[in-house]
Order: structure tokens, then C-alpha cells, then sequence
């Protein structure tokens, strides 16, 4: 098998950029990793995309359950990775602090498997309810199941915000919903 490396490009060298802004020691130790981690495998991946990626034919029928540690922490290109990284930053600075360090790795490490649970049984139902086995094929990778698992947990941590997604003003415990059609309609994929 023949393990194809990624170069450096726009959106990794523009996430390292930020992460220097930060300070590396001013990253909690969870946080750090999980940026390190993927940012490895996306530079290293364990295996092609179409080998790691998550989907009830995948994991269910051909009973490749390794998926489902594989396919949140590879992501398809630099601004997928870029995008999701950024937002683990800023969560994880967050909540890691409030948590502590070993609590946050155990959401992190639960949030991981248990997301691409729930990816499969709602693609799952979908195929029940439409009728369409096409979404047993849907495959997916990327953390953000995660970040949006996160940003929940930060909205019931800090309740009262206000934030700004696109530049419009949102109530914390809307945003995350917000947000989650808002990257759906700037990236449909």
C-alpha cells in the first residue's frame, strides 16, 4: 500500500501561523495533542481517505470498525483541517481550563466514537425513512462532530454569551445551530 504524504499548503502553513500567535504555552496539553495529532495525520495519513472515512457500509456491513477511530482525526485538505483546527484551538483553550486536563481528554476520546455513532445511525435512518440505501455510502472525516459536540458543552459552561458567527450577533445557546448551516451552505461537502 502506498501512503500518500500531503505538502504544506495555504491552510496548514495559515494554522501554524495562528497557533504561533497563540503560544504554545499558552495551549493546554489536551488541546495541543489533538492539534499535533491531526495535523500529523494530515500530513502522514494512516491510510487514503477512501479507506478511512466513515459510512454504515463501511463500518456496519463490512465490519471495519476501525473507522471509527480513524475517519475524526483525518480531514479532506488543508481547509477542512484549518477550519476544525482553528475551532478546537479556541474550544479547547476554553474548556480544557474549566475541566481539567484528563476530564477533557476522556470528552475528547468519548466525543470521537461516540459522533460517528450517531453519524451512522442517523444516515442509517435516512435510509429507512427515504427509502435510499444511497446513504449507506455517505463517508465522512473530519473532527467537526466533535468541535460541534464541544461548542455544546462550552454553551452550557458559559451560558449568557453572545456570539458572532458571519458577523451577526447570536445568542451562545443558538450559535452552534447557527453555525452548523452556515458551514453547511459555505461548504455543502
Amino acid at each position: 500500500m502506498e501512503r500518500r504524504q500531503r505538502r504544506v499548503s495555504a491552510g496548514l502553513l495559515l494554522l501554524l501561523y495562528q497557533i504561533s500567535q497563540v503560544g504554545l504555552q499558552n495551549i493546554p496539553s489536551v488541546t495541543l495533542g489533538v492539534l499535533a495529532l491531526n495535523i500529523f495525520l494530515f500530513l502522514n495519513p494512516v491510510r487514503p481517505l477512501s479507506e478511512v472515512c466513515l459510512s454504515v457500509n463501511e463500518a456496519v456491513h463490512r465490519k471495519n470498525w476501525q473507522r471509527l477511530l480513524l475517519a475524526p482525526f483525518h480531514h479532506a485538505d488543508d481547509w477542512h483541517l484549518y477550519f476544525n483546527m482553528i475551532s478546537m484551538l479556541w474550544k479547547g483553550i476554553m474548556l480544557e481550563k474549566k475541566l481539567k486536563s484528563i476530564w477533557f481528554a476522556y470528552i475528547i476520546a468519548v466525543f470521537s466514537v461516540l459522533i460517528g455513532v450517531v453519524y451512522m445511525m442517523l444516515e442509517f435512518l435516512l435510509v429507512i425513512i427515504l427509502d435510499d440505501p444511497s446513504f449507506e455510502m455517505n463517508c465522512g472525516v473530519g473532527f467537526s462532530g466533535v468541535l460541534f459536540a464541544l461548542k455544546v458543552l462550552n454553551n452550557h459552561y458559559n451560558p449568557g454569551r453572545v456570539s458572532s458567527v458571519l458577523g451577526l450577533p447570536i445568542s451562545s445557546k443558538y450559535a452552534c445551530w447557527v453555525e452548523l448551516v452556515a458551514i453547511h451552505l459555505i461548504s455543502p461537502g
